[in-house]
């Protein structure tokens, strides 16, 4: 029997060859190609789009949470995360339909990116439902949208008992700490090394690298603040009061941790009640000193000299001991003065201000009737600076015909007056807006703290409230001005930072820094025989140091009237330079020196830590012709790719 002519027999394997024909082999094509369509519309579209679907519900839950939260609603905040959780649940078990992705290579580590994910999402929702469960029954004390449970009592009653309840809150922090934990867990295992630069016009791996930072970064904060977040209620004056001291830097006449320190006040909290018990002028408290120590070499230089040499300030006293650009460092200098004073108080640590407090505080409060005068944060024409300022300044400074005691005990007088204010108003009213005013004049460095409790101070200087000069691994940047001059002209004073790093082929980095000075403002009537004309804007008489990686090698620093000699200290190197500015003039610095490092292939990091008592200076960095422009109100981190 022969074989048909379309199945004919291989000669080479004696085999049949069997030959299905052009409309066999497509129907078989289309039959595959169907069975595709019908596997993938089954269990990749559908599994697919029901994840998709899902998570935007999820999505747009976690929305609404967060307005809720924006809000200080935090009643409402709270039922939406736990609504956002419920729909993050379900979308984990639509992901379930798309497992068995896991089994094809290169597919399979972009589920687990999904699934790493949503099992964060379920841990940053749960760390949120305990915080605010832990919360809420206080959400009228703290000015929060919400019933809480201490709605009845004076405003006082109700701080009281909130402090008290505060035991009941700190445990849930090692909750929240070990949840965030777990958030970090799963999003470290996310690469975004796999993912393209962008797609349609959205940035992708740069996203997901600065979300993963941010995780990091929130995740050590809570453990590392902690410690003083379970203290809170024993520094608040829970169970036993508790005594500090109040420093007001006047940054009208800026000093390296922030102002002049031109008055103090003692105050105590007990069960979280805050009431003033002194309050007096700093020249008051310099006069209380039994033991003299001699002035450093900056004061007795820089203060003026005679013809003869002698400095017209040859002892250390109280009010310039804030010498130090970092805080704990000179409040360490202060604290050793203090000893020999037969005013001094025993006291749990020490909180400086500047005007920016008082002001920002008026901006809620309104005007605050005090010392016989009313103050409020309105801009007066005869400064162009906030009334409280100018009226400070006025009550200080102001030349009179008779003797006035203790004139600068006005901020202890403010102060009280302030928070018998606060206290006698409803905590929705002002508290929360107070509240979230106070924790950004901490990060913005007008509030700044040192404590004696080691585990308070840590943390303290983990949330970067307690103005320490940080060790860094990269490019550094600290520039700390000092007026010298006794005038107020930083009310008048703008300053620019221009900072330039050029980076040469081996990998050598030069940076060239500008920092220009402008005084556009008359010159006050500084006539020593008037009676109540006071001097505001006057010489500025600048002395500038600039911190930078230890072991920078300095080129030169031109417009400066000293030389400009390196020198160590706080673990930097520094350059020292000094300029004058007198009203309605222009100065200019420029500092050029080379990094101790050379950049290799990848990322610069630079972190510039702001000077205390500063609003915002203007700032411009570039780096090997990349720029970025910005007012500097806080500590800043900027990593540009190279």
């Amino acid at each position: 029997m022969s074989d048909p002519k379309n199945h004919p027999i291989n000669k080479f394997t004696n085999k049949r060859v069997f030959n299905l024909g052009k409309k066999k082999i497509l129907i078989i094509l289309l039959a595959s190609i169907a069975f595709l369509l019908i596997f993938g519309f089954f269990f990749i579209f559908l599994p697919a789009q029901k994840t998709y679907r899902s998570a935007m519900d999820a999505y747009s839950e976690a929305k609404q949470a967060y307005d809720f939260t924006k809000k200080q609603d935090i009643e409402k905040a709270g039922k939406k995360i736990n609504s956002t959780r419920e729909k993050v649940v379900i979308t984990q078990k639509n992901l379930n339909g798309l497992s068995w992705t896991r089994f094809i290579p290169l597919v399979n580590s972009y589920y687990y990116d999904v699934k790493h994910l949503t099992n964060a999402g379920i841990y940053a929702l749960d760390a949120g439902q305990i915080l605010t469960d832990a919360v809420t029954p206080y959400a009228d004390v703290l000015g929060l949208k919400g019933q809480g449970s201490f709605v009845l009592g004076s405003a006082e009653e109700r701080i009281q008992k909130t402090v008290q309840a505060m035991d009941k809150i700190t445990p849930q922090i090692d909750a929240v700490a070990e949840k965030l934990n777990l958030v970090r867990d799963e999003v470290d295992q996310i690469n975004p090394n796999k993912y393209p630069e962008s797609f349609r016009g959205k940035k992708i791996k740069s996203q997901i690298i600065r979300f993963k930072e941010l995780v990091d970064q929130g995740s050590k904060a809570i453990s590392d603040a902690k410690p003083v977040l379970k203290i809170l209620p024993r520094l608040l004056g829970e169970p036993e009061a508790k005594k500090y001291l109040l420093l007001f830097q006047n940054d009208a006449e800026l000093r390296p941790t922030g102002g002049f320190i031109t008055a103090y006040a003692v105050f105590r909290l007990e069960h979280g009640k805050m009431s003033v018990e002194a309050a007096d002028d700093i020249y008051k408290l310099d006069q209380t000193l039994t033991q003299k120590t001699p002035a450093p070499e900056p004061i007795k230089k820089y203060l003026g000299q005679t013809k003869d040499g002698i400095p017209f300030v040859p002892y250390w006293n109280l009010r310039d001991t804030n010498l130090f650009p970092d805080f704990k460092e000179s409040m360490l200098a202060f604290e050793k003065i203090y000893q020999y004073s037969t005013e001094k108080k025993p006291i749990e640590g020490i909180i400086a201000i500047d005007t920016q407090v008082l002001v920002k505080t008026m901006d809620i409060l309104g005007d605050i009737p005090a010392y016989g005068s009313t103050f409020s944060s309105k801009i007066v024409p005869e400064c162009n600076c906030p009334q409280v300022i100018y009226e400070l300044e006025r009550i200080a400074t102001t030349k009179t015909g008779y003797i006035r005691e203790g004139r600068k005990d006005v901020i202890g007088v403010l102060m009280s007056a302030i928070i018998n204010k606060a206290l006698s108003s409803s905590p929705k009213e002002y508290w929360g807006p107070l509240f979230q005013t106070g924790i950004k004049l901490l990060n913005e460095k007008h509030i700044l703290v040192y404590l004696h409790d080691e585990n308070a101070q840590k943390g303290a200087e983990v949330l970067d409230w307690a103005g320490r000069i940080q060790s860094y691994d990269g490019d550094y940047f600290h520039l700390n001005d000092t007026n010298f001059a006794g005038a107020k002209s930083n009310l008048f004073i703008t300053e620019t930072v221009d900072q330039k790093a050029d980076i040469e082929n081996d990998g050598t980095i030069t940076k060239t820094v500008t920092i220009n000075y402008k005084n556009p403002f008359a010159a006050s009537v500084c006539d020593e025989l008037a009676q109540e004309v006071f001097c505001l804007n006057g010489l500025y008489r600048d002395w500038v140091r600039l911190y930078v990686p230890t072991g920078s090698k300095l080129i030169e620093v031109l417009g400066s009237q000293i030389k400009a000699d390196p020198k160590e200290e706080l673990g930097k190197t520094y350059f020292e330079a000094r300029i004058d500015i007198y009203p309605q003039t222009t100065g200019k610095l420029v500092i050029k020196y080379v990094l101790p490092f050379k950049f290799q292939k990848g990322e610069y990091k630079l972190l510039i830590q702001k000077q205390p008592g500063k609003v915002g200076d203007e700032y411009t960095v570039n780096i090997n012709g990349k720029n970025e422009k910005f007012n500097l109100t806080s500590d800043r981190e900027i990593k540009v790719k190279l």
